[in-house]
Order: structure tokens, then sequence, then C-alpha cells
């Protein structure tokens, strides 16, 4: 439909259709005046036609779930008009240009933001790029225009060109990032910006608490805001409830825009959400202001945003927008709408087209005319030809980039640098590992006071005035006991009961600058989590060519020989993230190693997994005195525990001590066992590995871990692969059987391998 047509139908509907009253507006969150300022009576007409309001066809949105609207403000001025109206029309512009592209197999991908051009604009417009903070997600091309993201780096996206701002080639396009604007890399799957958008403006509440944060913290500013979109698919994610919920509770700084299409590709919102409109189901958060506009009106989203952005800039608390907006394009290029949306709904969408009708308001308005709008039109036409053009004159990244910021390029925790192992010099008491991880925390935090903890039960007591009448709970297992006492409530504190808040919000904090130092009670019920860990956590730097990082440590008890900790207290499942690039995996087996890796786990700069086992937790022989505060172990550094010449072995966590047992007993057989303690799993110490394997040439890998497709299956491998020559027999695994682990003691013994199992394994090998 042309312009000349949508100024028809708006005359013809504002000459056709009663006008509310101003209380009567207010009523259903519509802001006063007079209708030909905004696009709403458009909707109306074509309700009627199209029998919106029928659950494939919902109606606008009623009103907000706190107060009326305040007084619609008055019209913007024009050049603020023609500003939003050249970006809009930029946005939909680029989005042909790359279907254009696409047809031509000149790009490889293409979602488009057609449809959502109003209220992202508007968005734009209240917000301040490189001030406040931005998660969009993919539709949200209108908005990062706004602020500042030119045609030529979207198109760059398309392409996958090395000068590329958002990803540099390594994302598809529409997976937006800018540095220089605060637009945090932003992944494919659906939602998981929410909560790291909630840690983000955590970050700037936490900074309001504690005064000498503000200089350390990535751009603090009182009043600063972060914005976070989703789709209404998004919304039936547990994330997305996650997310409102420590928002609220906190009285967070953060912006919510739900872009509500109708659609989750193929599933429309009322398959998605009971009774097909989820801010009514979320209109009883506390603090939290809800508004709900017609987000293919800019005017009307202009003033709705208006009041979202300045709420939470008063500290009030979150605001949540839900625009009804359209889509009138295909979910992506690979979807094709046709299969599931009948024409005429297709046309109804068509006609709420938000680019069209603004350009028609403006003509009636008398901002412009139908030949200054053509010639706007024009130029933006050109600029977005010679930026594609631009764009496909760029080179893409060399292929020897491919394993450049798997981790950081600027601080190495493998080097001499964090080497103090062999200078220590140890005093006073032994202590447990729980003893000694909780002094290296201490000591840790005292020497950076960007460091907070947090996580479910590790702080001494969440209500405040009872910490001086009970002895406090520190931590399931009393690892971070008294960090509260002595730190306070805003730097050690309780998280609710959800991993993946635990890890998203560490996420957005890490990003603007303090230091997380989370646990995950046990290592059973990590995999809430696992979304913002492997496609998140890990992968921030590497997706956003170095623009982005998230230096941060997930504690985590992990392991069995519990004596009734049985399938869920006593899983060891290590291989599932020691896969994933970009994640450093620790896993001392005493208390020293357990001090010295924590401190250069916390002092590097990638996201670590340190893996504390329950059974080491409290264990005699793995004591040791205290090593001073700057003691560290570089990883991938390998420890000799016992020297031997016939059979090595190479294990980690409990295995060390049963190891350990089981070389004893076979030197009184007269076989000399080597045992090499990697300590740290990613990376581990491969020289160390080739080192004893030629020394003895038989070698054994144990492990806690399943048989099948565990850990030990890939240094087994290694050995195999690149050690064969070396080798006088097999390379022997010792492992857990391939199930889970059993509540009773005596099936929990068959199940986990023990130093009988290892003292058999080196019989065998020294036979063979």
């Amino acid at each position: 439909m042309n312009d000349t047509k949508v100024l028809k139908l708006v005359r013809k509907t504002e000459s056709a259709t009663e006008t509310e009253t101003p209380e009567q507006e207010a009523e259903m969150g519509m802001a006063p005046g007079p209708t030909s300022i905004g696009l709403a009576t458009v909707n109306k007409e074509q309700e009627q036609k199209t029998g919106a309001g029928s659950p494939l066809h919902p109606a606008p949105a009623p009103g907000p779930a706190r107060a009326p609207a305040p007084a619609r403000h008055e019209l913007p001025d024009s050049k603020l008009l023609l500003e939003m109206y050249r970006t809009m029309y930029t946005s939909r512009r680029i989005d042909d240009k790359e279907i254009q592209l696409k047809g031509q197999n000149k790009i490889f991908f293409q979602i488009s933001g057609a449809g959502h051009e109003a209220v992202l604009v508007a968005a734009g417009v209240v917000l301040k790029p490189g001030y406040d903070w931005f998660y969009p997600y993919y539709r949200d091309r209108a908005l990062c225009l706004q602020l500042g993201m030119t045609p030529l780096e979207m198109l760059l996206s398309a392409v996958g060109a090395e000068a590329d701002p958002n990803s540099h080639g390594r994302q598809m396009p529409s997976h937006w990032g800018h540095k220089k604007l605060n637009i945090v890399s932003q992944s494919s799957p659906t939602g998981t910006q929410l909560l790291q958008a909630v840690g983000c403006a955590e970050a700037t509440y936490r900074s309001t608490l504690i005064k000498e944060l503000q200089k350390r913290v990535s751009s603090f500013h009182d009043d600063e805001v972060t914005y976070v979109s989703l789709g209404d698919g998004t919304s039936s994610q547990g994330e997305f409830w996650e997310a409102l919920n420590t928002a609220s509770n906190l009285k967070l700084p953060v912006v919510f825009l739900l872009e509500d299409n109708g659609y989750a590709i193929s599933v429309p919102v009322e398959v998605q959400t009971a009774g097909g409109d989820v801010s009514k189901l979320v209109e009883n958060f506390p603090s939290l202001y809800l508004q709900r506009c017609d987000g293919t009106d800019p005017i009307e989203s202009l003033e709705t945003m208006r009041r979202a952005v300045d709420y939470c800039r008063q500290r009030k608390g979150p605001a949540l927008v839900h625009a009804k907006v359209i889509r009138p394009y295909s979910h992506s290029l690979s979807d094709d709408e046709k299969l599931y949306r009948p024409d005429e709904e297709r046309a109804s969408d068509a006609e709420r087209d938000p680019v069209k009708r603004f350009g028609t308001l403006l003509i009636e308005e008398g901002v412009i005319d139908q030949d200054g709008l053509q010639k706007i039109k024009s130029e933006i036409d050109a600029l977005v030809n010679d930026a594609a053009d631009k764009a496909l004159a760029s080179p893409q990244p060399a292929p020897e980039t491919a394993t450049n910021y798997i981790f950081s390029p600027d601080v190495d925790p493998t080097s001499k640098e964090f080497d103090t192992e062999d200078a220590v010099q140890l005093s006073g008491n032994a202590g447990t590992m729980v003893d000694l991880i909780n002094r290296c925390l201490d000591t840790e935090m005292a020497r950076d006071r960007r460091i907070v903890m947090f996580g479910e039960d590790v702080a001494d007591c969440s209500r405040e005035q009872y910490l001086e009448s009970v002895k406090g709970k520190g931590g399931v297992f009393k690892v971070t006991a008294n960090l509260q006492r002595k730190y306070g409530s805003d730097r050690v504190f309780n998280s609710p009961l959800a991993e993946a808040n635990i890890v998203g919000r560490a996420i957005g904090m890490a990003t603007r600058g303090l230091k997380p130092v989370v646990e995950i009670q046990f290592f059973d019920y990590i995999w809430p989590a696992m979304h913002q860990i492997r496609n998140e956590l890990a992968l921030l730097r590497w997706r956003s060519g170095n623009e982005w990082k998230a230096p941060m440590v997930m504690r985590v008890p992990i392991g069995g020989y519990l004596k009734g900790g049985a399938v869920y207290h006593s899983q060891s499942g290590v291989s599932t993230f020691t896969q994933i690039p970009g994640l450093r995996v620790v896993y001392p087996s005493n208390a020293l190693d357990a001090n010295g890796l924590l401190r250069t786990s916390i002092r590097c700069d990638d996201p670590v997994l340190f893996l504390e086992h329950k059974h080491l937790y409290r264990q005699a022989y793995n004591k040791s005195q205290y090593p001073g505060d700057e003691f560290m172990i570089p990883l991938g550094k390998a420890k000799k525990v016992r020297e031997g010449t016939d059979v090595s072995i190479v294990t980690y966590g409990a295995l060390v001590q049963r190891s350990s047992v089981a070389a004893k007993q076979m030197e009184q057989e007269g076989v000399s066992v080597e045992i090499i303690d990697l300590r740290s799993l990613v990376p581990y110490d491969w020289n160390a590995i080739v080192e004893t394997v030629k020394k003895t040439s038989r070698v054994i890998v144990a492990h806690e871990d399943s048989l099948s497709f565990g850990y030990g299956a890939e240094i087994a491998a290694r050995i195999s692969d690149e050690l064969f020559e070396y080798l006088d027999a097999p390379v022997k695994r010792v492992c857990a059987l391939d199930t889970f682990v059993a509540y009773a003691p005596q099936v929990e013994e068959a199940i986990l391998p023990q130093a009988s199992d290892v003292a058999k394994a080196i019989a065998e090998l020294k036979a063979y």
C-alpha cells in the first residue's frame, strides 16, 4: 500500500470513527489528545474488517496495570519527526537490501526488523547511546540505527566482513553488538539476554551501594538505564520470569521492551501464552511499571517509552512496555509465513505498516510534502545501496584468525606470572580444603573490591537483623562462612534458587567490570544454567571478536564417595564442560592446590569453572598449612604426586588419593608407579603427560567420571595418537561404570572406581 492510499485510509477512519474522551483513553492506556497526531485510529477500522480480537487477530492490549497514562506530550518538533522517519525508513530499506542480497547468494542469512520500527526508534530517541546499556534482540535494527550504528556497519555484518563491529564476521546478521554504543554482543538463543541485562543493571545498583565501585565499573552514571528487548515467544522462557523476579525484587533500572508481533515463527501468541497476553500475567510484580502501546505508532510509542525510561531513571524499579507490532515479512528467509498465515491476516498487518503510515501522518500534519518525503527516500535508497557495495568489497576475516580470542589475549593464567609455587612458605595450623578455599576468598575479597559473591545459601544470614543471634550458614559446606559478616551484604548475598539466574546475572556484572565469584550449590543442579554457560559465558569474547568479555568464577561442589549421595548428589560429568571452548576448568585434589588454583582463577581474565570435590572438603590426608596471600598455581601445570618407573597414572580429583593407595600397595609387589595430578583440565599439562609416558611406556588414565565418552577418553586417544611409539602396552582407563551413582553404599562402591580397581589395572598393565 503506498502513502497516498494510507492517507485516504487515515482520513476515512477519522471521519468514520468516534473519538474516545480523554477519560476513556486513559482507561485504555492511550494518552489523550487529538487522533490526528496518532495512528491508533487506523487500527479500529481494520479490527472491524479483519476480526481483530479473535485468537488469531488479537486486539491491541488494554491500558496499563498501574495508573492511567499522563497527558499526551505535545507533538514532537518537525526535526525529530523527520529524524524518526528517516531511521524507520532506513531500517526497512536495509532489510530489503539484505533480502535482495540473499536472493543473489551474496549473503547467507537474513532476519528482518520490519514492522517493529516505530517503537524501536522511539526507544532509541529516549535512551542514550554510550551512556545507557543495551541488550537488544535480532529484530532491533531500527533501535541500533537510532543509537548511531550505520547502514554500512549493519551490512558489513550481513556479508561476514572482518570490519563488522558487531562480531567481526563471527555471527549471523542482526546479532547486534557495538562497544562504543554500549550495545552488548547478542546471541541467537532467545531470552538469554534478559538475565544478563538484569546483571548489568545490578552492577549499577551495587555501585550505588558501594561508592568505590563507581570508578571501577564500566561507564557508571547515577541515572543510567539498561534496555533489554524480547519477542512474545521469548516470554515463554523461564529466564524471562527469573529476570522480572530479580529486577522487581531489587528495583533495578531495567526497561523490558516486549515486541509482540503475535507469532513466534509459526506459533501464534495464544498458543504460547495463557490468555494470549503476557503483560496481563505479570501485572502483580511489585515495583514493575507496566505500560502497553501500539508499537506501530511512533508518537504513542515515544510517549510510552519516555514514561518507562523516566520511571527507571528515577530508580523506582523496572519497567515493562508491551508493544503490539506487526511482522509483515516471514520470520526469516528460512521461513515462509504463507504456509501458516492466511492472506487476509497478512493483508491486515500490511495495512498497519508503521513506515508507510508514519509517512502519511507527516504529510497530513504538514511536516513535509509528498515530494519532500520522496526526496528523503531517494537519499536513503542511495545511501543503503552505496553501503551495500562497500560491504561487499570489504574482506572477510583470514582463516587463521579462527582460534583468536577463545581466551584472553592479555592475561595468560598459564604463565610464570601466576606461578609462585616453588617459593611457597607455609605457616600456621594445617587446614582442610574448605579452610583454605575460604581463606583465599577472604583475602581476594580484601584485595579486590570488585569481587561480589552470591549463590544459594552462600550468605551467613540474609535477614541481617539476626546476624548477631545466629551462627550463620555460609554455604551448605560452610565454604563461604563469615564472608558476609566481614564484607557486608552488598558484596556477599543469597540468590534465588535458580542456577540460570546466578550465572546470567554474573555475566552481566562481569561485562560491566565487576568480578563475580558465584557458587552453584551442587554440580548435579548446574544444568538449568547450561544455556548461560555454553552459549553465553564461554562464547562472549570469541563471538564479539574480543569486544566484550565476562571473566568470572563458578565454584561448584562435585563428585561422589559420600555414602548416601545417590543420583543427584554424586554426579561428575566434567567432559560436558571441558568440551566448551572459552571455559577454563579447574579440579584440585587437596587444600594447598585448591588455594593456589582458586587465586589464579579469580585473578585471570577468563570464565572459570572451579570444581571442588565434596568428599575431599574435610579429609585429613589433604590438609595444608597456609601458603600466603600471593600463592598461585598456574593453570595447565600438573603436579607429580609420586615418582615411578614402571607404570604412569594420569588422574585428578578424588582418584589422586585412591591411586596413591594403590601405588603403595603395588610397590610392595615390586611395581614402581608414577602419579600425575592434572589439577586443571582446561588447559591440561600435555608436556607432563608426554614426559611420564616416555619414562614408563605404560599409562593408566583414572577418573571418577563414567568410562565411555569421558575426559579420560580424550587423554587416552591423544596418547595413542601422538605417543604410540613410546608405548609398550595399550593405554588403560579406570573409571566409573556407565550408569548413575546409587544410594545403597555397596552399590555405590561397585559403581565408582576404588583403589583396588586401580591396583588391578596396574598389575594387568605391568604384566602385558
